[in-house]
């Protein structure tokens, strides 16, 4: 089956499914959409048809339908992800069909299970969408996105976290909006220590994405700076090489090749990287990379070299490694061009790869003639140009020769659109060769490099001018652009070298744009075209002189003297020997042998070189015509096709609609019947109606009136509350004032019990003092003669009359706090009285409420505390 006829059934089968989600609809879109699957339709977006872009329409839309079940949706997305096979497709199906907000609906919808595989295979294809291309802000679900991806990246499961990576990477890199969400998010901080903890991880893969996502969200913050600090860059730069050399696949080569080439645009890091002591050794092995097949890994390569050329100070450490001499040489005539060259050159894969063909290898080409440039400005720029640049010249310039050849317009309108876009860039770096080359090159160097590029140029120039020619009428302002270059002075040479060349090709196309030419009013004069009569003056001469020689070598038959006086011609000196070897070179060892003809025959063969001419443009319109025809014949077929497809989709259409209208026919009659037996129901509706409405508006009164009774029984239950309230904090404070009573009470009992004891002790001590001084007394009359005895009896008077003061001052102090004592127990014993009425009073207002609430009035309240 054709992809045509699976398409329409696969259409067929989603608008099916959409008016009726039955099992059997579902098994049979599941099995269309895996009948396209097993096809080959990697052009299948590209090609700008209607009926695919339907399809994948209401594909991403059934998709995104969180009603279909995971394996139809898993089935779909299976599909998608093998169309997102190249650029272009994924362009459109980001772009065009919003497939990324398809698949963050789905990731959120089941973001409770990110371990499901449906999961697992929307972040694989949402990473290969958003790879290289920029997702805005207002995208719908990219938050809930971004913040599934924050969590899981968080999580422990293993099998999730290197997509949500690459992922997150992808939305970081040069989306500043993305950047701030995550930045203002609560748990970014964990976010940063996950990251950093991640670096140490055992997969290449995961310590890639993670300093992708870093670099894009801190390097320019205190945290980049830490980390890319002069003392990691270094080890940040070996890690990365050694990624991009030994890295676990293409996947890995992409994200590294990224990563260093946003690294190289802090202009701190980019002079980190000068000064790099191991960059020589890692963009050798980095070079060594080309020599595979592998277009993705090449132009990630290519890619990497052309961020490098564009930092001044690693650009001359590149050419050195590049052109360092390994044995390149041309091979004689005759062999193939780039044959014998060694395989270790660096500077050989750029040569492979520009020479490569233009289906699938387009951007790699157009690379590495853009890093050639790049390298050759610099290295034919310096004050002396080494002899390995030279000699890389030389072996250049053939392969640019044969990529400005092979031009067939029967290859198609995007095959022919890329061969023009490799041939405008290889004429740009042959001028720029060229302009390079002519200051730096002496004596003989400056005759090679002359002739050769002379040579080559012109033909470039020519092949250009043709292009511009046929296209003239159909691009903007070409045709202007056309005749002011065929008026410049510059193309006297160009003109000059094409007419004296010995390919007719060649000769057709000069004269073709000379005849164009001439009839302008600026065409250069007779001084500026004497070169070209003078060039072909000499080419004659040179073909008179060719057949002269020739004739005498058939007439004498003295070929040894005849090669001699050749050799002693062409011998004339050193530097004209390399340059006609040279020129020999590029031109394949074909040797000039004209011989001269006869004019009859010329003439013959230029009419039917006419004639041939006009047939072929005959041909090329009947070729025309047949394609017009061909390509009206395939559009009526899909025509007719749809326009079957719709009328047998209009008459099932009407065969339903038939169907529904007898239905309604026979539910009309049965309707009809009922409806005679509702207008009696109807009837006593109204009157059972009228009774409700008279029942319903006493209960209204009942209603109003229970309400009034509620109300009031409300305001008497909050008295009540708050009545209870207050008892229970004057039941508090009693209680408290209670205890206060009672421990005043036993400090009294204390007090009273110390200030007897201290009235006994002063009982006692003036009991002391009397009968000392009756002593006193007894022992004044005894000792009235000794003044010594009487000394010491006043000390001791003396003493114990202090004692007594003591004594009493301590008996004033206790009588005093008795007193206090005594002062506060009666205000104690008066404000307990206050609060044994307070309570009282509250008891029975409480007993007045308890007797109105329960409706009766009891004759015995008993509150008492």
């Amino acid at each position: 089956m054709d992809v045509t006829t699976s398409l329409k059934s696969l259409l067929l089968a989603i608008q099916q499914y959409r008016g009726n989600k039955t099992a059997q609809n579902t098994v049979q879109l599941q099995r269309q959409v895996e009948e396209v699957s097993g096809l080959k339709c990697d052009q299948l977006l590209s090609s700008g048809q209607v009926l695919p872009s339907e399809c994948v329409s209401g594909l991403v839309e059934l998709a995104g339908d969180p009603n279909s079940i995971p394996a139809l949706t898993s089935t779909i997305i299976s599909l998608l992800a093998q169309l997102a096979c190249n650029d272009e497709s994924r362009e459109m199906l980001h772009s065009s069909y919003n497939l990324t907000s398809t698949l963050a609906s789905i990731i959120h919808c089941h973001s409770a299970t990110p371990g499901e595989p449906l999961v697992l295979q929307c972040l694989q294809l949402l990473q290969k969408l958003t790879y290289n291309t920029r997702t805005f802000h207002t995208t719908n679900y990219i938050h809930e996105l971004v913040a599934f991806l924050v969590t899981n990246i968080q999580s422990q499961n293993d099998d999730i976290i290197m997509p949500c990576l690459g992922l997150m990477a992808n939305l970081c890199r040069y989306n500043h909006s993305v950047q701030s969400h995550i930045k203002s998010l609560d748990n970014v901080k964990p976010f940063y220590r996950t990251l950093i903890n991640f670096l140490a991880h055992n997969s290449l893969t995961v310590v890639v994405f993670t300093l992708s996502i870093l670099a894009s969200l801190t390097l320019n913050e205190k945290v980049g700076e830490k980390l890319f600090d002069a003392k990691n860059i270094h080890q940040t730069f070996q890690l990365v090489f050694n990624i991009i050399v030994n890295g676990d696949g293409t996947l890995t080569r992409k994200y590294s090749v990224d990563l260093l080439v946003d690294l190289l645009k802090s202009p701190k890091i980019a002079d980190y990287l000068t000064r790099y002591e191991h960059f020589s050794a890692c963009v050798s092995q980095v070079l060594g990379l080309l020599h595979s097949k592998d277009p993705d890994s090449a132009a990630k390569v290519l890619e990497l070299l052309l961020a490098l050329c564009s930092i001044s100070g690693l650009r001359s450490l590149l050419c050195e490694v590049v052109f360092r001499p390994a044995g390149l040489k041309l091979r004689a005539g005759g062999r193939r061009q780039g044959a014998g060259l060694d395989k270790a050159e660096p500077g050989l894969a750029l040569v492979q790869w520009l020479s490569s063909p233009v289906e699938g290898a387009e951007s790699c080409s157009l690379q590495a003639l853009q890093l050639l440039s790049e390298l050759l400005e610099e290295a034919l720029g310096a004050d002396s140009v080494s002899a390995s640049v030279l000699s890389f010249v030389e072996m250049l310039l053939p392969v640019l020769l044969g990529l400005l050849k092979g031009l067939n317009p029967a290859q198609g309108e995007a095959q022919l659109r890329k061969h023009c876009l490799r041939v405008t860039n290889v004429t740009n770096l042959l001028l720029d060769i060229l302009h390079l080359s002519v200051p730096s090159c002496r004596g003989s160097e400056f005759e090679v490099v002359c002739l050769c590029f002379s040579q080559v140029c012109a033909e470039a120039v020519l092949k250009t001018l043709e292009l511009m020619s046929k296209l003239r009428q159909q691009v903007k302002d070409m045709e202007t652009s056309f005749y002011k270059i065929l008026q410049d002075q510059r193309m006297v040479t160009p003109f000059s070298l094409a007419l004296t060349s010995h390919c007719r090709e060649r000769v057709q196309t000069g004269l073709a744009l000379l005849f164009e030419a001439t009839p302008l009013p600026d065409f250069p004069s007779f001084p500026s075209v004497r070169p070209l009569g003078e060039s072909i003056a000499a080419n004659n001469a040179y073909r008179q002189r060719e057949a002269e020689l020739s004739v005498k070598r058939v007439a004498v038959q003295d070929v040894p003297t005849a090669r001699t006086n050749i050799s002693t011609l062409d011998s004339s000196t050193a530097s004209s020997r390399s340059v006609h070897n040279l020129i020999e070179k590029l031109q394949t060892g074909l040797e000039l042998q004209e011989q001269v003809e006869d004019l009859r025959v010329s003439e013959i063969i230029d009419v039917y070189e006419q004639k041939l001419s006009a047939l072929a443009s005959k041909e090329s319109r009947l070729q025309d015509l047949l394609e017009a025809k061909a390509l009206a014949l395939s559009q009526a077929d899909r025509l007719i096709a749809q326009y079957r497809f719709q009328r047998a989709q209009a008459e099932a259409e009407a065969r339903k609609l038939g169907g529904l209208l007898k239905e309604a026919e026979r539910r009309r009659e049965e309707l009809q019947g009922e409806l005679g037996s509702q207008v009696l129901e109807v009837e006593r509706s109204k009157a059972d109606m009228e009774e409700l409405l008279q029942h319903n508006a006493r209960l209204q009164q009942d209603s109003q009136e229970h309400q009034a009774l509620k109300g009031a029984y409300n305001s008497l239950l909050n008295r009540f509350n708050e009545s209870e309230r207050l008892l229970k904090e004057l039941q508090a404070a009693h209680i408290a004032l209670t205890k206060q009573n009672d421990t005043l009470r036993k400090s009294h009992e204390a007090l009273r019990l110390q200030h007897d004891k201290t009235v006994l002790a002063l009982e006692d001590r003036e009991e002391k003092i009397t009968s000392l001084h009756s002593e006193l007394q007894q022992r004044d009359a005894d000792i009235t003669g000794r003044s010594d005895e009487r000394r010491e009896l006043e000390e001791t008077v003396d003493v114990l009359r202090k004692e007594l003061n003591k004594t009493e001052q301590a008996r004033k102090d206790a009588s005093i706090r008795a007193s206090s004592l005594e002062l506060q127990k009666g205000q104690m014993e008066a404000k307990l009285r206050q609060k044994e009425e307070e309570l009282n009073k509250h008891s029975a207002m409480i007993a007045m409420i308890h007797s109105l609430s329960s409706g009766k009035l009891k004759s015995d309240v008993n509150l008492s505390l």
